[in-house]
């Protein structure tokens, strides 16, 4: 499926609908953010895009503008070497301003104004992440081919990736020979800053429980103090080891975020199969709520407020001080998108949202249990688009 210039005009009507309630006096957005560029012209480039209370936008691209012109159905494109060329182009004025406050250095912003007769300084983060949380049928089209490819890697591939004296930096290797041969994008993305990753988080047995600045229930030891996230250390796969993988998978700039457990060479532990059990149940127990309307902090309330003393036990987290706050998260053009599901989001979930539920438990002595699937919102329930949990694969 190809975007279309329809498509554009979509988002873009509904984002100045969004801001007309948010920001009254704005006249102009500033979109410089490269996924933001990408969602509002299908192209991404080092460039500015300035969107119109009046309904119209101007595309200024310095470079590549020949590659812009050739992916983007916009017409409104220019070629440019400065912000002196765009405000050239429309007069130099933006009147009352609204940008995007999370990426936006004090640089560009002192450029922005030698350039341009600016009013009042608003941030819309808040209202591109909420127009983006609602997927299009175009969305929802790479999402589901995305997530078709995940479970594929996760649950047919990667158990045959699996042997005996390789290290985690190994199996990542080949984790990542695989995502590119099946089609993977090439790039991980967050809205959060300071976010670097492969492609995921790889962790052998206990090496899964260390605690790292990564904003998520599992951990990993990295290969230096320098890359806490990349897979390291060392470790070789034993029999009876636990393997945790959390791995993203994109198609055209969509992610869909998964993780799925193996055990090498033993039988299931009976700890080790009850809390993988206990988080499949969570899982199917949070996905039924998926549904239009419902509040996501109030999902997440009712889902943690009804665990016993035992279930809380590391819950969420690879011990009990190191735990996330969070139930899911939206996934898209970013793997941290919204909603999330968890306390202070309060506006009710909207049809064609798209959420991954992860509810994971650290094991000591063993390693991080759980799952990751992703869901879109649907009347009925959260309609999985990446296989919809398993158990531990046993593997040898």
């Amino acid at each position: 499926m190809e975007l279309t210039l329809q498509e554009l005009e979509q988002r873009r009507s509904r984002f100045i609908a969004l801001m007309n309630q948010s920001f009254p006096g704005w006249d102009t957005a500033v979109i410089l953010e490269n996924v933001n560029q990408y969602y509002f012209t299908g192209t991404m480039q080092n460039g500015i895009l300035l969107i119109y209370k009046e309904g119209n936008c101007l595309y200024g691209v310095r470079r590549s503008y020949e590659r812009a012109r050739a992916e983007s159905p916009l017409t409104d494109i220019m070629p440019i070497t400065s912000y002196r060329d765009i405000a050239e182009k429309n007069g130099g004025k933006l009147g009352n301003v609204c940008l995007e406050g999370d990426t936006a250095t004090l640089a560009v912003l002192e450029r922005l104004r030698k350039n341009f007769a600016i009013g009042s300084i608003h941030f819309l983060d808040p209202v591109i992440r909420k127009v983006r949380s609602v997927k299009s049928p175009y969305e929802i089209y790479w999402l589901k081919r995305s997530g078709e490819q995940h479970r594929a890697l996760l649950e047919e591939r990667v158990p045959a990736l699996l042997r005996e004296g390789m290290t985690e930096a190994d199996l990542m290797g080949e984790i990542l020979r695989q995502l590119y041969a099946m089609g993977y994008h090439g790039i991980p993305r967050f809205h959060q800053s300071q976010v670097e990753l492969t492609a995921g988080q790889i962790g052998f047995g206990t090496n899964a429980l260390i605690p790292s600045s990564f904003d998520g229930p599992g951990g990993g030891l990295g290969s230096s103090p320098a890359n806490l996230l990349a897979e390291g250390g060392g470790r070789k796969l034993k029999p009876g080891d636990l393997v945790f993988a959390d791995v993203a998978f994109g198609l055209r700039g969509y992610f869909t975020d998964k993780t799925q457990a193996y055990l090498f060479g033993a039988s299931v532990p009976e700890e080790l199969a009850e809390a993988q059990q206990f988080c499949l149940d969570l899982l199917a127990k949070t996905a039924a709520r998926l549904k239009p309307g419902e509040i996501p902090s109030q999902i997440y309330r009712d889902i943690t407020e009804g665990l016993s003393e035992k279930e809380q036990d590391c819950f969420m987290g690879v011990d009990n001080q190191h735990r996330v706050k969070f139930l899911g998260h939206g996934t898209g053009l970013n793997i941290d998108e919204f909603p999330v599901i968890a306390r202070g989001f309060d506006e009710p979930l909207e049809e064609n949202m798209v959420v991954a539920l992860e509810p994971k438990k650290g094991v000591p002595g063993a390693g991080m249990a759980g799952v990751e699937e992703t869901f879109v919102v649907t009347p009925r329930g959260g309609q999985c688009l990446t296989g919809g949990g398993r158990g531990l694969i046993r593997v040898g």
